[in-house]
């Protein structure tokens, strides 16, 4: 496990961005007329979990094609992108309420330099995205005595 300096002001950081993120969706909500669907206004929940070999990271996306999701690494960065389509057979006019998000989505994760970026794999089942990790199998170190001479 690679061992991370704690700044106190990350967690304030975090804080903030979920105060904008409750304000934002509050806001989109409240300018929107009657029967109208929201769109771009959402990014699905993740989990991420270490184990001793690899880091599994999950993903609510239900309601979504696998062809509509997409996913990637760039630069140490695992983009997920995606988009909820609305559904087509019933007419925005006949719905009372309308909760949901709609739209295009985007999260990006940095990854430690402990995963084997070659053994990623990734499958969608039951609305959750589960993206393996494999991390990098470290040889054992073994001491190596050093002759000192005189």
């Amino acid at each position: 496990m690679a061992i991370i300096r704690w700044d106190p002001f990350q967690d304030f950081l975090s804080l903030q961005e979920r105060m904008n993120k409750l304000f934002e969706d509050s806001l989109i909500r409240s300018t929107l007329k009657p029967g109208e669907v929201p769109q771009g206004a959402w990014s699905p929940a993740v989990d991420i979990l270490e184990k001793e070999d690899e880091i599994i990271l999950k993903a609510e996306l239900p309601g979504i094609q696998l062809d509509d999701v997409e996913l990637q690494i760039k630069d140490d960065v695992l983009a997920l992108k995606g988009e909820r389509r609305f559904e087509k057979e019933a007419k925005k006019e006949n719905y009372y309420c309308i909760e949901r998000s709609y739209g295009i989505f985007s999260r990006s994760f940095t990854l430690p330099g402990i995963v084997d970026q070659t053994g990623i794999s990734a499958k969608l089942k039951d609305g959750i995205l589960e993206v393996k990790l494999p991390k990098v199998r470290s040889s054992e170190s073994k001491p190596i005595p050093i002759e000192i001479k005189k």
